[in-house]
């Protein structure tokens, strides 16, 4: 008998055809995950199912790791076995629920899989059987087939496996599988949450910061630092592109009216950002906005914005109230360093009356003013621009 670990996937076994290019992605990012830790693994993938075996390693430290990998949703500590006869098996899976169980009265129910189709028992003459000698040596438990406390799952294939216990994935699709992005990271708590949520549905994400020295200190810059290390616990390495906005600001704050500080500040930002993306090769932006939060994620200052923007815009966070942003941002591990009192470009130079119904032709005659400056001071902000692989 041997640890190992039976790693459970969803929306990846809808995928007909291509799925085996899913399930190739999800075992990549799987061994990613694997080699931050210590011990000797293989992961290999039966049909159907991905299994971790391994030797010198933590049970917890395992879970954690794949925990984090996006494309799973249970991740199941399992004992695998050679076929030494159905009598062998039954005591094994005894042996194991003793000691996993102690002598506690418990409900359960027996679910077999045969797999290899030689085995000389089928699925419900075993769950039977099994069921039945479970119960002979557990006198004090009952057969629960609706709500049972434990599941017994045993798989029958060219080796066996049996388990009784999961802890939850946190599903979506593998890291890679969905192209590439670029988020507007910020040291709030909206963006990384979105950086997040869309590395969930498999999609690469770069970053790009706006730094505004003097107004931003270095430990505001190190505070998007950490946050993208957070992140790329999910996401994988992320590059992360640190911008020096404070001559763009300066502009927009001496030539524009003060009430579109915001949303001409924004737009300049998304030109930046897209900027990036296109040397990244990345198909989309992706920003923490949800609707009417402030004044500039207004349904038409977002108008407005987009219009910077020839890439399209992805706003996971648009019908979240605060409230829900911060409980995802609580559970992924970024809330403790987003609310740091290290102050970014965007809280700064905020105007004390924002508009909120902007207009574009407006927004586009007062950019007009910086007409003589802005291309020189975008040059500049492009060449200047530090770019950090964050892991």
């Amino acid at each position: 008998m041997e640890k190992a670990f039976l790693v459970k996937y969803g929306e990846i076994g809808l995928k007909g055809k291509n799925r085996y290019y899913f399930e190739e992605t999800l075992v990549k990012r799987i061994e990613e995950a694997l080699k931050k830790i210590d011990g000797e693994f293989t992961v290999t993938r039966p049909q159907g199912r991905i299994f971790v075996e391994g030797s010198g390693f933590d049970e917890d430290e395992v879970i954690d790791a794949l925990s984090k990998v996006f494309g799973i949703i249970w991740i199941c500590p399992c004992i695998m076995t050679d076929d030494t006869g159905f009598d062998d098996l039954s005591k094994q899976i005894i042996d194991y629920l003793k000691e996993e169980l102690g002598d506690k009265p418990f409900t359960f129910k027996v679910e077999a899989r045969r797999a290899r189709k030689n085995y000389p028992m089928n699925s419900m003459e075993i769950n039977r059987e099994l069921g039945a000698r479970i119960l002979d040596a557990f006198p004090n438990s009952q057969v629960d087939v609706h709500h049972p406390e434990h599941l017994v799952e045993v798989e029958i294939r060219e080796r066996i496996n049996f388990h009784i216990f999961y802890h939850k994935g946190v599903g979506g699709m593998p890291v890679g599988t969905a192209g590439k992005a670029m988020l507007l990271l910020s040291g709030g708590i909206d963006s990384p949450v979105a950086g997040y949520m869309i590395a969930r549905r498999g999609v690469t994400v770069d970053a790009t910061y706006f730094h505004a020295p003097p107004y931003t200190s270095e430990r505001a810059k190190q505070k998007v630092v950490d946050l993208a290390k957070i992140l790329t616990k999910y996401t994988g390495p992320i590059k992360l592109h640190v911008v020096n906005f404070t001559d763009i600001q300066m502009a927009i704050y001496e030539k524009c009216p003060h009430d579109e500080l915001t949303i001409i500040m924004r737009r300049y930002m998304m030109t930046i950002a897209e900027h990036f993306a296109d040397e990244d090769n990345d198909q989309a932006l992706i920003t923490g906005e949800s609707l009417g939060q402030v004044a500039s994620q207004t349904m038409q200052s977002l108008y407005v914005t987009d219009h910077a923007a020839t890439l399209p815009v992805f706003r996971p966070l648009i019908g979240f109230d605060k409230q829900d942003i911060i409980e995802i941002s609580q559970k992924i591990g970024t809330y403790e360093t987003s609310i740091l009192p290290y102050e970014d470009c965007c809280t700064i130079f905020v105007a004390k009356h924002p508009v909120t119904k902007p207009r574009l032709d407006v927004i586009e005659r007062s950019e007009t003013k910086l007409g003589d400056v802005i291309e020189d001071l975008l040059q500049k902000a492009y060449d200047t621009t530090e770019t950090i692989l964050v892991k």
